[in-house]
């Protein structure tokens, strides 16, 4: 556990009392053998983080802030609480019937991480107090739809760390719970996390059910593990390969279902792909890219991805138009639906980017330009479809001078006219993206209300670092259809967390 510099003095305070000066302790409530025992039939968690954990299970919502933020005032660190809110997670929240609803829970933990380092020092906490409030929420609702809690895994069923693998691929090939839980337990003590990764990274791009939340799920574990230590490891892959074995009834193995369509398709193509020697950015693929995703099919936009990367064109003008027409997607219908073309696309970039497999990266490349039709369709069942388009969004008024707080003042009343607004800001500005971005960050900070307002907003701003400064404009003003205005509520969690932490 790490231990920062206020929490060593903290403990350097208390053990200069001595063992037989334990007073301070008398006003504290009573803690019984019983209350100290942990449920045999639940999933034990490193020594270090049990304690804490079970604080924030135990701990009422209503108390929960406050309790943290007095033991912050202590020394507790910033790691420890993370850890503690993603393992409290993973043990309480079942990702299912969905691995989205109340399992937003777990994978906003990564987000508000993201935003939360980003953000400005006397802000930080902010995120994950409203995430610690959130899942407050979703053990509610857990226990109210299933009281599913995480048990141990079954030690008789775990295969040796030479079998672990095979094992693992097997179960996850054949949609084998039961299996995938116990040879998951036998990998994670002997694989690297890279190996980890590209086994997670290849099942959780697989398959387009839950709209993308598998590959979020995926990339959000790793790279909270990444922070909080791979000593946690465990219980946070089990949670994540029982979410990503999540179908709809018949099993796909044994079945040619319409998700799973797509994925076996670009598996093949991935396999048999041969990169370009020389490789070059190209504009015109950047917008052949935008086009085929107006009107082309899942099949479509992925045979022209193969072709392009195929032919030499650089991956980077490829995601560029697939970023773009994601952005394109949410100003057309604004909603729960366009928003994970964005989030989705994020996971899967994140992928890309972080293995080393060759053919793994060209698989999550093609499922990013075959999910992304599919989200399209997808909106036509929500209502109304716009025909706006992102690379005809226009400057508001060339002639005009218009500020960062001007765009989320607009955000309020009119969506596109903010967008044109921060169009105009952006215009020839280079410095103008940070503000616009921090102040964007900012809002969420104190008026994000729901796991969407940080799951957005963090990969929307991690991803405009990537795509080529020609098109970055465009995509930063697409993207405040699902911001904050600075007309909108604070929220509530944001005083209780100041309260908590005065």
């Amino acid at each position: 556990m790490s231990t920062s510099p206020d929490r060593r003095s903290f403990l350097q305070t208390s053990a200069a009392l001595g063992a037989g000066s334990l007073g301070f302790l008398s006003g504290l409530p009573v803690v019984s053998a019983d209350d100290a025992k942990l449920d045999k039939d639940l999933v034990r968690l490193a020594p270090d983080i049990e304690p804490l954990v079970r604080l924030i299970e135990d701990t009422s919502r209503d108390k929960l802030l406050e309790e943290i933020g007095a033991r912050i005032k202590k020394g507790l660190a910033y790691r420890d609480v993370l850890a503690g809110l993603l393992l409290a997670g993973v043990r309480n929240v079942q990702p299912r019937p969905s691995v989205g609803f109340k399992f937003h829970a777990v994978l906003v933990v990564n987000s508000a991480h993201q935003a939360a380092l980003a953000g400005p020092d006397n802000e930080r906490w902010l995120p994950l107090f409203w995430a610690l409030d959130n899942f407050k929420s979703a053990q509610a609702t857990n226990l109210k739809e299933s009281g599913w809690r995480m048990k141990p895994a079954d030690e008789s069923k775990v295969p040796t760390a030479v079998q672990a693998r095979e094992a693992f691929v097997t179960a996850m090939d054949n949609w084998d719970v039961e299996a995938a839980d116990a040879a998951v337990a036998g990998l994670v003590r002997t694989a690297t996390a890279g190996e980890l990764f590209d086994l997670f990274a290849k099942y959780g791009s697989r398959d387009f059910r839950d709209i993308g939340h598998k590959i979020i799920y995926v990339c959000n574990a790793f790279r909270m593990l990444d922070v909080i230590g791979w000593h946690h490891a465990e219980p946070v892959l089990r949670s994540l390969a029982f979410a990503l074995l999540k179908h709809d009834g018949k099993n796909p193995a044994k079945e040619d279902l319409e998700p799973d369509r797509p994925g076996r398709k670009n598996a093949q193509r991935a396999k048999e792909f041969r990169a370009a020697n020389v490789t070059k950015p190209a504009r015109s693929a950047t917008t052949d890219v935008l086009n085929e995703l107006r009107t082309g099919s899942a099949d479509d936009l992925a045979q022209t991805v193969t072709t392009l990367t195929q032919s030499g064109t650089a991956p980077r003008s490829v995601w560029d138009g697939m970023f773009l027409g994601a952005g394109e997607l949410l100003m057309r219908q604004p909603g729960i639906v366009s928003l994970h073309t964005l989030t989705t696309l994020n996971a899967l970039h994140y992928a890309y980017r972080t293995t080393n497999d060759a053919a793994l990266r060209q698989f999550t490349l093609l499922q990013a330009a075959s999910f992304l039709p599919l989200f399209r369709d997808a909106m036509k069942s929500r209502g109304k479809v716009g025909d706006v388009k992102i690379d005809e969004l226009s400057p508001r008024d060339e002639n005009a001078k218009f500020t960062v707080p001007q765009v989320y003042g607009e955000l309020s009343r009119n969506k596109e006219k903010a967008a044109q607004t921060a169009l105009s800001v952006l215009s020839g500005n280079p410095a103008a993206a940070k503000e616009l971005i921090d102040e964007g960050r900012r809002l969420i900070f104190l008026k994000g209300t729901d796991s969407h307002d940080y799951k957005f907003s963090a990969s929307v701003m991690e991803d405009a670092a990537f795509i080529t400064p020609e098109w970055r404009d465009r995509f930063l003003a697409a993207s405040v259809f699902w911001l904050k205005g600075s007309d909108a509520p604070d929220s509530p969690v944001v005083k209780r967390t100041r309260a908590a932490l005065a």
